[in-house]
């Protein structure tokens, strides 16, 4: 059986146009640590998880000499990512662990901050910038329902860590004990993300890749997938990456979504995440057409993998848009000004 993904993608670098959008949005900012910096770490211990598996992640310590100036440069960073970025609340926070990913394409830092009031801690992470991971996350910022909080320098960028189960270990240890309401809620969500992943073209949605975040509502369990690696935003050219279903990790997903959801019950769903895409893209239009600029401007995959998504995108929709397009950014333009003209809702009862 051929492979969706058989390569890894290349790093692009982010345009001068881009860093542009992302100075006027605020997301362009001075930094007191860049990625390069933790680089300089002296040796690593591998972390293993509970079942003693390689996590392939290790934990990165650093000399005496230098310790001190990168943990209170981590302290300033988390400041400017999650507060006024100040300095009044360094003294009451620590560095408890800095890991390094052995493993994806942007090699991430981990970082572990905790308030020592309290010893609540957070993550956030310290990677390559990557313009196709700067514009998944702008993308999901502005078409998805949850928001990202990321910032941008140079070849540094600082995400948010984003809560949740991991979507390997929902499906290996908890997907089993849910409730029959439970896991058509969960089939439901499937097929909605889907179709948002699709939409958006985020391609890779392996089963590691997203998780599944739990909400108690007040009788009963909401479930939301959220996608946590934004790196093959828009790059294959294989329809069916763009596709979670097609992910052979998703087996199990798909499998109890066709056994518990009707046909016109997922076809409904599509219908519904179609219009609420429909819906953020024209609410969000402006910042979206400053970002489609920046996208249809840039260079983030090759010929031969824009011509081949074009031309299935072209088949499936009918749409001379997708024939005409050049890049990938003219296809995502294409594909987001599709579901608006088609799912817009034009309900009459709206006063305009």
């Amino acid at each position: 059986m051929k492979k969706l993904i058989s390569k890894k993608k290349p790093a692009y670098e982010i345009s001068e146009r881009l860093s542009n959008y992302l100075t006027k949005h605020g997301r362009n900012i001075k930094i007191p640590i860049y990625y390069d910096d933790l680089l300089r770490f002296q040796g690593v211990v591998s972390i293993f998880d509970k079942d003693g598996k390689d996590t392939l992640w290790v934990s990165a310590y650093y000399s005496e000499f230098e310790q001190e100036e990168i943990q209170t440069s981590l302290k300033k960073m988390y400041n400017i990512l999650h507060a006024d970025g100040s300095d009044i609340i360094l003294p009451y926070l620590n560095i408890d662990s800095i890991d390094y990913c052995t493993f994806g394409n942007t090699k991430p830092f981990r970082i572990k901050v905790r308030n020592i009031l309290n010893d609540n801690y957070i993550f956030l992470y310290i990677k390559k910038a990557d313009s196709s991971r700067v514009y998944g996350l702008e993308l999901e910022h502005l078409l998805s329902p949850n928001h990202i909080n990321f910032l941008v320098h140079g070849n540094t960028l600082i995400e948010e860590h984003i809560s949740g189960i991991p979507g390997d270990d929902f499906i290996a240890n908890n997907l089993d004990l849910c409730s029959e309401r439970d896991k058509k809620e969960i089939a439901k969500e499937f097929v909605k993300f889907n179709e948002r992943c699709f939409t958006r073209l985020l391609g890779d949605m392996r089963a590691y890749n997203y998780v599944m975040v739990l909400t108690h509502d007040f009788d009963r369990i909401q479930y939301r997938i959220r996608a946590i690696d934004f790196d093959q935003q828009s790059f294959e050219g294989n329809i069916k990456v763009y596709m979670p279903q097609f992910l052979k990790e998703n087996n199990k997903l798909v499998q109890m979504t066709l056994a518990l959801l009707q046909e016109e019950s997922i076809e409904q769903y599509k219908r519904e995440e179609r219009s609420l895409l429909a819906k953020r893209a024209t609410s969000e239009k402006k910042r979206l057409k400053e970002l489609m600029g920046c996208m249809t401007a840039d260079a983030i995959s090759t010929k031969e993998k824009i011509k081949e998504l074009k031309m299935e995108l072209f088949k499936l929709t009918g749409d001379v848009k997708f024939k005409k397009s050049s890049n990938m950014g003219e296809i995502l333009k294409s594909a987001l000004d599709y579901i608006i003209r088609n799912y817009k809702n034009e309900n009459p009862y709206i006063i305009r």
